[in-house]
């Protein structure tokens, strides 16, 4: 591992040092708790999920397969970045290899394009349920959330590779300090001693292509609900429907909200704290995570159910 004077060698770096708020190192220990709660509810809430969905056989439908993948990624995103970043707060511990901070790094921006692509899957799962109901059954099948499963796995992770390929190919000559939590593509990139532009422009043309798209298609998807749900003569039906999507959309606005903030506080660094975008960044992979269970899941009464019956299984088995 590199010294942390490496700046001034001249040798390949094999190492990185993470090196989180360097202007306000007091964060590292105020955030540290809240974050492993934050954590430890995100695993538990998405785990429980997964599980309920898993062991309830009225919940095998195509809407909880959605649901299911969304967990599944909450808990792989939360895993990949989380747990480094309590090591560093709790431990002091900053290295973290070349390669797997360019795995680190493809993980992360992977997975959350593949989340980002599952809102809209749903988000046009709840406008056929709402704008078509009578269609649902035949549109929203099994074969469907396989081929969508298919697309969002296959279009990020083609997508995606190479924003890693293109860090991973510059020429480290000496700097191995990362002035962030986390491996972040252009945290890392700027280190190196050729020129980035390429990898700058690739991951904003790909950021609001794939999310942009995606935001795009999601807010069409809650216009034409919002348009069927005030059009409802039925008593309390569009309040049912505005309940239960409202919820929802609240939740991907948050997701895409912190992901707008963070890239405008990056423009604006100038102006403000360059912590202030590390923070939004490492608490975006852990508050999402752990609403998304509670919001999807705890609101829908037939996973409230199938969680309940879950509890009684587990008091039977321990008595």
């Amino acid at each position: 591992m590199l010294p942390y004077n490496s700046s001034y060698l001249s040798v390949e770096v094999s190492d990185f040092i993470l090196n989180c708020f360097v202007r306000s190192p007091s964060w590292q220990y105020w955030l540290s708790l809240p974050l492993s709660l934050l954590f430890f509810l995100a695993m538990g809430a998405n785990a429980t999920l997964l599980i309920t969905i898993w062991l309830e056989a009225s919940l095998h439908e195509p809407m909880y397969y959605l649901l299911s993948l969304l967990s599944l990624l909450d808990i792989v995103l939360c895993l990949t970045v989380i747990p480094k970043v309590l090591a560093i707060f709790w431990f002091d511990l900053r290295s973290i290899s070349f390669y797997a901070c360019f795995l680190q790094m493809y993980i992360m921006n992977c997975f959350l394009g593949m989340e980002s692509c599952t809102f809209m899957v749903m988000a046009y799962d709840r406008y056929v349920a709402i704008c078509h109901p009578l269609r649902y059954p035949s549109i929203i099948t099994d074969q469907f959330v396989a081929k969508a499963a298919i697309f969002i796995l296959a279009r990020n992770a083609f997508l995606i590779m190479f924003i890693p390929i293109l860090s991973a190919r510059l020429h480290y000559c000496g700097k191995n300090i990362i002035e962030n939590c986390i491996c972040a593509n252009l945290s890392v990139s700027k280190l190196s001693c050729d020129n980035v532009v390429l990898n700058k422009i690739y991951q904003l043309i790909l950021a609001w292509t794939l999310l942009g798209s995606d935001l795009i298609l999601i807010f069409l998807s809650y216009i034409f609900i919002l348009r069927a749900v005030l059009r409802l003569k039925a008593k309390g039906a569009a309040a049912k429907a505005l309940s239960t999507c409202g919820s929802h959309f609240i939740l991907i606005l948050f997701f895409s909200t912190i992901l707008l903030v963070f890239v405008f506080t990056h423009i604006a660094k100038k102006k403000i704290s360059p912590d202030i975008p590390i923070l939004l960044n490492v608490l975006h992979h852990v508050i999402p995570a752990a609403l998304n269970p509670i919001v999807y899941g705890v609101r829908t009464q037939e996973i409230k159910e199938g969680i309940r019956k879950l509890l009684r299984r587990v008091g039977k088995s321990s008595n």
